[in-house]
Order: C-alpha cells, then structure tokens, then sequence
C-alpha cells in the first residue's frame, strides 16, 4: 500500500518481532529499531516526512508496579541518565528543567539496557528502551504522544527469557486500541 504524503497519525514500534502478523502491514505502522537514539531519530524523520498531528507508541515493557497486559503511559524519564555527581537529579538532562515528561499517570523509566532488577533508581511503573525518547521528540515538535505499553515481563532475573517468550503477545492489544482510538 502507498504511503500518502501526510498522515493525522503515525505508529511507531521498536521491531517487527513486537508486531508480526498484522500491524506490519498497515500504511500508518514504522519500526524505529532498539534504544533511545535509534527511535528518535527515527521519529523526527518520521514527523518532518509526514507532519502527524498524533504520534502512538506501542510495544514491549517490563512491569515494576504492573502485571501483564497493555498499559498507558503519560510520564517518561530517562534511567540512564546519571549526573548526580554534577548536582542533578536522578534521570534529568543536565542544564534541562525537571526530570520526567508528560504528565502525572503511570510512569515508563526508558534506558538503553534490559533491566533485570526491579530496583531502580529512578521510580517507574514501567521499563521500557525506547519511549522516552519518542516523547522528547514530539515535545520538540508539539505534536501529541499517546504510549501504550504490553508487559512481557516483570523486571527480574527471568525477564530476558519471560521477554523472548511473549514479545508477540502485544499485537492484538495493539490492534484493539487502534480499533478504540477510531483508527481503521
């Protein structure tokens, strides 16, 4: 199917593996890759070729203080982010205000590293590797950001096998909510 030349809304997911019956067939669907660079540069390449008004997020996350199933998030801090050294907060940017983006609701922690242990030091819901940036990127832009995320594990020593076991299990969520949001 041809892509038009804008679009009122993009979906973006890490990999195909996350989506690989339906959702990779759709017009509206991108893969961005793993990790916060690789899905913010490809979301603003996706926002300047397409001008979206709505930028969704789908994919997989592990669960700190959610169990299995899909799960909206509305706050985004980056874990990996550590210059407490330099006097700044836990996950905040140095020289940037404030810590999390988004607004007060369940809370998704994004790092370039699969986490293994529920004990964090920046509180979240939610691990994830890509959504925060995702969210930093249509902030620049002001375009909305809308975030679900499927919990294929909890965050512990058995989440890369828990992971590899159940990272296709979020597609017909994924679906679901198209259909809910009033996207064919």
């Amino acid at each position: 199917m041809a892509r038009s030349i804008l679009m009122n809304t993009v979906v973006l997911i890490a990999i195909p593996e996350e989506a690989p019956l339906e959702l990779q067939y759709r017009d509206d669907v991108f893969f961005t890759g793993v990790g916060k660079v690789n899905a913010a540069l490809r979301t603003a390449q996706l926002i300047e070729q397409y001008k979206p008004k709505r930028v969704i997020n789908f994919g997989t996350a592990g669960g700190i203080n959610v169990g299995t199933g899909l799960h909206q998030c509305t706050q985004f801090v980056q874990r990996d982010m550590d210059c407490v050294a330099l006097g700044f907060a836990a996950g905040q940017t140095p020289f940037e205000s404030g810590v999390a983006i988004g607004v007060v609701g369940l809370t998704c922690s994004t790092g370039d590293n699969f986490v293994s242990d529920p004990a964090l030091a920046i509180p979240a819901d939610i691990v994830d590797m890509e959504a925060y940036a995702i969210a930093k990127v249509c902030q620049h832009y002001n375009i909305e950001f809308v975030c679900f995320k499927y919990i294929t594990d909890s965050a512990d020593v058995d989440a890369h096998a828990d992971w590899k076991h159940t990272v296709s299990l979020g597609e017909k969520h994924y679906i679901n909510k198209l259909k809910e949001l009033s996207i064919r």
